[in-house]
């Protein structure tokens, strides 16, 4: 798994950890009441300078109101993990998936995640619904796979995950955030406890009073598979090649998709996997893309980011809206006054020209996308749209692009910020959305029962009629 796929996953499992009932848990206490609001404070004055979606949440005075409100939440709490959760929520309230919190190394000290003495789950998010995908090899009889979690001390899941969990991911997409919380449902402390109701895929319902301990055993079904390759290539009747990218983060996936290329060439039909790409360099992605089309020029992404300079911004204090019409530097000072001025890092852009000496793989191309295809691999998505020989297969993207600007806050707690706005070349938006597939398959809970892929099914459906009855 790639770095950044890491962190946003780790990301999301650990603020979907909620307070509860904990008895007795280890918690540090080692943050002064200082540091609290130092750390508040600084992430806050961070976000007002280099946020690229602030005017998306009402501006400078909607974020001042929100921050004022945590000084006194900040300051109550009673541990550092009360803190840190103070922190998740109020990034959370910026609703963008490359703004981020990020604990301490040592909450893994006294977090046990997923661990409940004799019992071991996790789950995921299928059709809105808390699905269990791996147990301990000893539980299965009793928590089958498939097995759905229907309530969360005495409440519906979907609302208990809701109001309970939800509330700390930080994701520009409402269903990034519903994986999260689905994922995140049981995580914990030490001595958390939870009263959950489980239905399995026969009907049949019980319920476990569960509390967090250290587990043990380690003999987990479905055994926990290697981090896959770079690049995997595989081969299906009639000629389809699948090949799945991984990850952008690494240059070495271009060097290995060349390696691929003279025996692709064979191919009548193709599939690039991206559902498990979480990103890394947009220029890595694009150097493989080139090869895929027969166009000589594609349309890039636009991208922007904030302008801070202090005199216009002085200036613009005593502008008026009604004073901009017709005057380009009055509303350059009044745009910056507002937290508004935008630089445009694209400006006057023009397409990208394709320079490609090897020969080219063009034929009826699927891409793959789903909820982890993220960033770098977002922007492979606008880069490719457009193509006549491309199509996309799926559910949507992330829906969260940009370049982050990484800092430190106080005790160890990190933090990033997005600074840069992507959008297709038309200046349509994505991030917030996501890049919607050509033809959406969304799987079901039978689907995972049947361990069926229908993504890739309908991929391999539409290139055999592809293939068969070209045009």
């Amino acid at each position: 798994m790639n770095k950044l796929l890491n962190l946003l996953l780790t990301a999301i499992l650990l603020q979907g950890i909620y307070s509860s009932s904990i008895a007795q848990a280890p918690v540090p206490n080692t943050l002064t009441p200082e540091q609290k609001i130092y750390g508040l404070s600084k992430f806050w004055n961070e976000v007002n300078y280099n946020f690229i979606y602030l005017a998306k949440i009402g501006g400078r005075r909607t974020w001042d109101s929100v921050y004022q409100a945590n000084i006194s939440a900040a300051l109550a709490t009673k541990n550092d993990w009360d803190f840190y959760r103070v922190l998740l929520k109020f990034c959370a309230f910026l609703h963008d998936g490359h703004t981020n919190i990020y604990l301490p190394n040592s909450v893994g000290d006294y977090t046990l995640t997923k661990m409940f003495g004799k019992y071991w789950l996790s789950t995921q998010n299928i059709g809105g619904k808390a699905i269990v995908n791996r147990v301990l090899t000893s539980e299965l009889k009793d928590i089958p796979l498939g097995t759905e979690i229907i309530e969360v001390n005495g409440l519906p899941t979907a609302q208990y995950a809701r109001d309970s969990v939800a509330p700390y991911i930080s994701s520009s997409t409402d269903y990034v955030v519903e994986d999260g919380a689905l994922s995140g449902l049981l995580f914990g402390l030490v001595g958390q406890s939870y009263v959950v109701k489980f239905k399995r895929p026969n009907g049949s319902e019980f319920t476990l009073n569960l509390t967090h301990e250290k587990t043990t055993d380690t003999s987990f079904y479905p055994p926990f598979p290697p981090n896959p390759p770079l690049l995997e290539l595989k081969w299906y009747k009639g000629g389809i090649a699948y090949v799945a990218l991984n990850s952008f983060g690494d240059r070495k996936i271009d060097s290995l998709f060349l390696e691929k290329l003279p025996a692709l060439y064979a191919a009548k039909g193709l599939i690039i996997d991206l559902r498990n790409n979480g990103g890394g360099s947009t220029h890595i992605g694009a150097n493989i893309l080139q090869y895929l089309t027969a166009d000589t020029i594609w349309y890039p992404e636009r991208s922007s980011t904030r302008q801070h300079v202090a005199a216009y911004k002085a200036w613009g204090a005593f502008v008026n809206a009604r004073d901009t019409a017709g005057d380009a530097e009055a509303r350059r000072d009044w745009l910056d006054f507002h937290d508004q001025l935008i630089y445009d890092l694209s400006a006057n852009p023009t397409p990208d020209t394709i320079h490609v000496r090897a020969k080219r793989l063009v034929v009826p191309t699927v891409l793959l996308t789903g909820h982890n295809t993220a960033s770098a691999a977002e922007d492979f998505l606008i880069y490719a749209n457009g193509q006549k020989n491309i199509i996309r297969i799926g559910e949507r993207s992330y829906g969260s692009t940009g370049q982050p600007y990484q800092f430190s806050l106080v005790g160890g707690i990190n933090a990033r910020i997005c600074t840069k706005k992507d959008t297709y070349y038309d200046g349509t938006e994505f991030v917030g959305y996501g890049v919607k597939p050509d033809i959406e398959v969304i799987p079901t809970v039978q689907d995972y029962l049947d361990k069926k892929d229908p993504a890739l099914d309908k991929a391999l459906q539409y290139l055999a009629d592809k293939t068969k009855y070209p045009g």
